[in-house]
């Protein structure tokens, strides 16, 4: 497993909140926490921003990526609105998470609650070259559903 250094800031805004971590040694996103004083309440196809108390340093060709937690979406209907949302390196703001609750019942968001799950990615800068032609492919300019919705079978 790779491991890449991450330089954390704990925000105090009237709540202390602990550092976010991963849940188990094999999962691929750290849980991020509502930093809130009060309960929230989200209610049906409401979206708004929890702030998460945390700001972080990611080294250069690195991004965390913001996601739904599964158990919140299946049980509540709530998600990550801009999912995955895209934490840039050279951000040093604090982390918060867009929620949206797609369900016909409220959901309450309490201090401390984890919310949403944060993934490390590297990625890498494509450089772009204009041409006046693409090189041909087998899908071609189909777009969506152009490939169908069952596999054949050889």
């Amino acid at each position: 497993m790779n491991r890449v250094n991450i330089l954390v800031k704990q925000l105090t805004s009237g709540t202390t909140t602990p550092i976010p971590t991963y849940a188990t040694s094999g999962s691929a996103g750290i849980d991020l926490i509502a930093a809130i004083e009060d309960e929230v309440v989200l209610r049906p196809f409401e979206r708004k921003s929890i702030p998460n108390g945390i700001c972080i340093a990611l080294p250069k060709g690195y991004e965390a990526q913001v996601r739904p937690r599964s158990g919140i979406a299946l049980k509540f209907g709530v998600t990550v609105l801009n999912s995955p949302g895209t934490i840039d390196s050279d951000y040093r703001g604090e982390i918060c998470t867009i929620l949206i609750n797609l369900s016909t019942e409220d959901f309450v968001i309490q201090p401390g609650m984890r919310i949403a799950q944060m993934v490390i990615a590297q990625y890498i800068h494509g450089e772009l070259e204009l041409v006046s032609e693409l090189p041909d492919s087998d899908r071609g300019v189909g777009g969506f559903g152009s490939t169908g919705l069952h596999t054949t079978s050889s």
